[in-house]
């Protein structure tokens, strides 16, 4: 508890381990929370669970709560998770795909992500699970980093479109993207061009939390 109160004052560090997909993985202390960082940025909770909220409440909470069938790819530390499941009610079942062994070890140790009833958890790569999986998503969340990179894949047409297919209709995809440089933008007008040539409305918030963009994709049928 001393931890946590100082820490408004100072982060105080309370876990550094090495993954071999993450490369460093940090547990702290931080403005009274519990975070999960990576070298050089916030991996769960913190400022990254404020930017997927702020996502999910531009869905909108009620929608959310109806949808039977939720897709996380990219948990890290279950963050978005949480909320979907504490704070917003969802009783639907919960996909997370997760690369990084390491990471789900320390999201059930040090934010129970395991006492989550409606939660299924893959260790898969998200391009090979998107490939493989027969089933249909209400949502799809996007949030898959290593560190501050974005894989090259989820930009990628062919991605796009199974993404696209795996979404039910009057479903949402919410994608959380990091803008640090001008290619980048340009590369997230690529990403939007595509699905505006379909069935589907995209819209931009653009700049949460400094440097990155949501994009929220419904398919309209």
């Amino acid at each position: 508890m001393l931890k946590k109160w100082f820490s408004y004052i100072l982060p105080i560090n309370i876990l550094k381990k090495k993954s071999t997909v993450s490369k460093s993985l940090e547990v702290t202390w931080a403005n009274g929370e519990l975070v999960l960082d990576s070298a050089n940025t916030n991996y769960s909770y913190g400022s990254l669970q404020r930017i997927l909220r702020k996502g999910l409440k531009s869905i909108g909470y009620e929608k959310i709560n109806k949808m039977e069938h939720v897709l996380v790819l990219g948990v890290a530390g279950g963050s978005v998770i949480k909320t979907l499941a504490n704070e917003i009610g969802c009783r639907g079942k919960i996909t997370g795909v997760e690369i990084d062994s390491s990471v789900i070890a320390l999201a059930n140790e040090y934010f129970q992500l395991n006492q989550i009833p409606n939660l299924e958890i893959v260790i898969d790569d998200a391009f090979e699970f998107v490939l493989k999986t027969k089933k249909k998503y209400d949502l799809i969340i996007i949030d898959i980093f290593q560190d501050t990179t974005m894989p090259n894949f989820l930009f990628e047409e062919f991605f796009i479109n199974r993404i696209g297919f795996l979404l039910n209709e009057n479903g949402f995809i919410l994608f959380n993207t990091m803008c640090l440089k001008e290619s980048d933008n340009i590369r997230n007008e690529k990403y939007v061009s595509v699905f505006n040539k379909k069935d589907f409305i995209v819209r931009k918030i653009p700049r949460v939390e400094q440097h990155n963009e949501l994009i929220i994709v419904e398919k309209t049928n």
